[in-house]
């Protein structure tokens, strides 16, 4: 297998794409119900791999994590911010109870099984993946006041305890959120994220790529004029009493005429008539026989995305706006959609505009661009993303995981990882108030969420896989199956916590939580894949938060206590 080994040697990355092939290859595999799924196989499959020896640049590691988080966060900044507040208390406890229980569990085993303290704080760090607290036990340590060759003996096992436990640390986590937690909920994730986003679009019926009705709202038909001769344009507009049609074309003696609402039809004009159905099928037989075609009768509509900006629509609702706008601004326009924060809702009656709506228009181009002026910005689709915009983000989330705050001796930061998230939900929510900046495709946002993690577990696997099991050989499979317990058993009293005291009840929102509780990423990713949309993102976000910080505590703790 040398000529492998000299491959990767020279070549890491192949290392790190054949482990992702190879892992999503495995992760399709289905064992009754149990399924490893693509990011647990990459990691799977780079513990193999790593085993002929490879080495990678851990800042490979750092961007593609800070990739994947980010995209996360900007997907889910405005939910985020608007899901703050009270509702928020359950996810604080689940992160301290994992915390506390994850505390425990250490602490106990280590006294049974006379662990000393390097030992026990690596276990914690491996076993809880949270890598901070390989540099706060070291730090502990280092205050203990031991001789030198001490100190150094048990910052080393530090590295022994982390490097056995931590593959398992990340896979039980996924095996709990994935498998564990949906059977205790007899409810997949799948289809309580297709629940909680009915919830959110409040009953509004939102199609897929390539869906569309089969009787749509918005029609245009033909009809020859006999019984509405002598009327005018206005007065037939009328005839559909609250459900909105326009007479968009007249052909008279077999040229087009301007349209005019003062303009009076005369018999055997052909008119095309744009509506809502029910409108236009309620005054079809007031006007004359409907005709199939009629040669230039045709009409192009389109249909634009306008950010409402005019003050005038802000905290007023939708009836209020109908009554205010005269109905020369809304003739020929339909309003076919509202957005907020991505989410559709409903067009009621009572339904307030706030700040960063989006409205659907649809219409000819000259009255889409005659109401949009009214409005806001109209909102070019692109597939392009913006890069200044992301890169800025991405900067910022950085520096902001650069920064250390010290309580005493024990050194707090968010990393990379949380600086990454925290500037993707700020960016995410000023971007949903400023929509004609910031562009990332909803496909440019997958392939970075999906690629960063599966990559980011892969080279966690290659660089840990080897040194874990030549350990585990040498040590025995006690440092090993302790880990075990430290990663499965906080996770299953703080599961059990959420769901019979702090009353759970979806089972995408609670494994967001769960996850983030554990700052366990790859299992998050799982979460997400099998969600198949954001909902468990914003449980997450909060808890992961919070982890961050809580776990980081534990290393000083162990050490003090184990």
């Amino acid at each position: 297998m040398s000529w492998l080994s000299s491959i990767f040697h020279q070549s890491p990355e192949i290392a790190l794409f054949l482990s992702l092939a190879v892992g999503y290859w495995v992760g399709k595999f289905q064992f009754g119900k149990f399924q490893l799924g693509g990011v647990a196989g990459s990691l799977l499959a780079a513990v193999v791999v790593s085993q002929v020896g490879v080495t990678i640049d851990n800042g490979i590691k750092s961007v593609l994590f800070a990739l994947f988080i980010y995209a996360v966060g900007f997907e889910s900044g405005p939910q985020f911010f608007r899901s703050l507040g009270r509702q928020s208390i359950r996810e604080i406890v689940m992160a301290a109870v994992l915390a506390v229980s994850g505390l425990a569990t250490v602490v106990v085993l280590a006294r049974m099984f006379g662990l000393d303290k390097g030992l026990a704080a690596g276990i914690a760090a491996g076993g809880l993946t949270q890598s901070a607290i390989i540099g706060t036990a070291s730090a502990a340590i280092g205050k203990l006041g031991l001789a030198a060759d001490e100190v150094q003996r048990l910052q080393g096992n530090v590295a022994v305890g982390y490097a056995v436990t931590y593959i398992f640390g990340s896979f039980g986590a996924i095996i709990v959120c994935v498998n564990i937690l949906p059977w205790l909920m007899g409810r997949s994730i799948r289809d309580d994220a297709i629940k909680a986003e009915a919830a959110l679009l409040a009953g509004i019926r939102v199609y897929g790529p390539g869906e569309q009705p089969a009787a749509p709202d918005l029609v245009g038909r033909l009809y020859k004029v006999e019984k509405v001769a002598g009327r005018t344009v206005a007065e037939v507009e009328a005839l559909a009493q609250g459900d909105a049609i326009s007479i968009e074309r007249i052909k008279r003696g077999g040229a087009v005429v301007g349209v005019e609402p003062s303009l009076k039809l005369a018999a055997g004009d052909i008119i095309l008539v744009v509506g809502r159905r029910a409108g236009v099928v309620g005054v079809a037989a007031q006007i004359g026989p409907e005709l199939q075609s009629s040669e230039g009768m045709d009409l192009v509509v389109q249909v634009r995305d306008v950010a409402i900006a005019n003050r005038d629509f802000i905290g007023k609702s939708v009836q209020q706006i109908r009554d205010a706008t005269a109905g020369n601004l809304r003739h020929g326009i339909y309003v076919t959609g509202l957005q907020r924060a991505g989410k559709p809702l409903p067009l009621k009656p009572d339904t307030v505009i706030e700040p960063g709506d989006v409205v659907q228009l649809y219409g000819t181009a000259e009255d889409v661009q005659r109401v949009a002026k009214v409005v806001g910005t109209v909102i070019v689709a692109s597939d392009k993303t913006d890069f200044v915009f992301h890169g800025l983000g991405l900067v910022v989330g950085l520096l902001i995981g650069l920064i250390v705050v010290r309580i005493g001796s024990i050194p707090l930061t968010l990393g990379s990882g949380g600086g990454a998230l925290l500037s993707g939900l700020l960016f995410g929510w000023y971007r949903s108030r400023n929509l004609a900046i910031g562009n990332m495709p909803t496909a440019a946002s997958t392939l970075l969420r999906d690629l960063g993690l599966a990559g980011f577990v892969a080279v966690v696997g290659l660089q840990s896989g080897q040194q874990a099991v030549s350990t585990i050989i040498q040590q025995g499979l006690s440092i090993f199956l302790i880990g075990v317990v430290v990663t499965i058993l906080p996770m299953i009293i703080t599961m059990l916590v959420g769901r019979y005291i702090l009353r759970y009840d979806n089972t995408a929102i609670f494994a967001g939580a769960l996850s983030g509780s554990r700052s366990a990423n790859p299992a998050f990713g799982e979460v997400l894949d099998k969600a198949g949309n954001s909902i468990p993102t914003t449980p997450f976000a909060i808890t992961y938060a919070l982890a961050n910080v809580f776990l980081t505590l534990l290393g000083p703790l162990v050490v003090a206590f184990a």
